[in-house]
C-alpha cells in the first residue's frame, strides 16, 4: 500500500513539473499542438500538389507511351489548343452558372432562417438542409439520372401539368438541351445546384445571423424603405458569406468529374478529361497540366475573396 501511494505520489509530481514547464512555455506548446497536423498537411497535402506540379513538366512518349522524364512545357503548350480550351471554357461558364443559380435559391430560405423562423423550425430547415449530405454523393447522383430520365418521374410530372411541349422545346436548344435532361447540360446544372446548394445555404445563413437588428431598425427609424434597406445594409453584411459559399459551389464544380460523367452528353469537362488522362491514356503529365487550371482559378477567386472578407464567415 505504501509502495503504491509513493508511486503515485512520484507520478502527480512528475506531472506537475512538466505541467509547470509546458505553461511556462506557451510557444513550446503551440509547436506540440500545430507541429503534427501541420507536417500531415506539408507531407500529404502540399507534398502531392508539388508532385502533380512537377509531373506536369514531364511528357509522354508516343510510341513506347512511357513518361520521360525531362523538362517540357510541351503540355502547358497544349492546353493552349483549341479542344482543351474548349474544355475549360465550358467548365468556367458551367461553374459560374451553377453559383449565382445557388446563390439566388439560397439567399431567401438563409434569410428566412435566419430573421423569421422560429427556434423549432429553424432546427428543421437545418435538418433539412444537411440530410442530403449524409447519404452517399454517388448515389444522389445515380438517383438523379433516374428522376431526369425520359421515362423518370420529373418528365412524367412536367407531362401531367401540360408542359411536356415547353421541355421538349427546351431539350432541342443546342448546347443544353437533348434526348432527355439526363444527358442534356441543362441536367447537369440541376444536379450540380441540388448537390451544392447546402454548401451555399449555410454560410449565407451565418453572414446573416451576425447581421444585427438594431441596423435593420436604425434603417427603418430613418425612412428607409425595405428595398433600400436590403441593397445598403443587409447585402454588404452578407456579402462576405455569400462569397464564402460560392467558393464551396465554384470549386467544387469546377472540379467535379461524377456529375459530367453521370449526368450529361459526351461534351467533357476538365475534372472529366482529368480522370480520361490519368486513367484511360495514362497520360499523367498533361492531366496534371489541366489540373493547374483549377488550381489557378481558385487561387485568383481565393485572393479576392480574402479581400471581400469571405473567410471570416467560413
Amino acid at each position: 500500500m505504501a509502495v503504491r501511494q509513493a508511486a503515485t505520489k512520484e507520478t502527480s509530481s512528475f506531472a506537475r513539473r512538466v505541467s509547470t514547464y509546458l505553461y511556462q512555455r506557451p510557444k513550446l506548446v503551440l509547436a506540440l499542438l500545430l507541429g503534427p497536423p501541420l507536417a500531415w498537411l506539408g507531407v500529404v497535402y502540399l507534398g502531392s500538389l508539388f508532385a502533380l506540379m512537377i509531373q506536369s513538366f514531364y511528357r509522354l512518349d508516343s510510341f513506347t507511351g512511357q513518361v520521360v522524364r525531362e523538362f517540357t512545357l510541351q503540355n502547358y503548350a497544349e492546353l493552349f489548343s483549341p479542344a482543351h480550351l474548349a474544355i475549360m471554357g465550358r467548365t468556367s461558364i458551367m461553374a459560374a452558372v451553377v453559383t449565382l443559380f445557388s446563390i439566388a435559391l439560397a439567399f431567401p430560405l438563409a434569410y428566412f432562417m435566419a430573421r423569421y423562423a422560429s427556434p423549432r423550425a429553424k432546427s428543421l430547415l437545418y435538418l433539412a438542409v444537411l440530410v442530403p449530405l449524409w447519404s452517399s454523393y454517388l448515389v444522389r447522383v445515380y438517383a438523379w439520372k433516374l428522376i431526369l430520365a425520359k421515362e423518370g418521374v420529373f418528365t412524367w410530372f412536367v407531362k401531367l401539368l401540360g408542359l411536356g411541349g415547353a421541355l421538349d422545346s427546351v431539350l432541342a436548344v443546342p448546347g443544353i438541351g437533348g434526348t432527355s435532361l439526363s444527358v442534356s447540360s441543362l441536367g447537369m446544372f440541376l444536379v450540380f445546384v441540388y448537390v451544392w446548394l447546402p454548401y451555399m445555404i449555410l454560410p449565407i445563413q451565418a453572414a446573416l445571423e451576425r447581421v444585427p437588428k438594431s441596423l435593420l431598425e436604425a434603417s427603418s427609424d430613418l425612412g428607409a424603405r425595405p428595398g433600400h434597406t436590403f441593397r445598403t445594409v443587409i447585402l454588404p453584411l452578407a456579402l462576405p458569406g455569400i462569397v464564402a459559399g460560392s467558393i464551396f459551389t465554384f470549386s467544387l464544380t469546377l472540379g467535379d468529374f461524377v456529375v459530367p460523367y453521370v449526368i450529361g452528353d459526351s461534351s467533357p469537362f476538365v475534372g472529366l478529361a482529368v480522370y480520361s488522362y490519368q486513367g484511360t491514356a495514362g497520360n499523367i503529365p498533361l492531366a496534371a497540366a489541366l489540373t493547374v487550371f483549377p488550381m489557378l482559378v481558385m487561387t485568383i477567386y481565393l485572393l479576392a475573396a480574402r479581400k471581400l472578407g469571405a473567410f471570416e464567415a467560413l
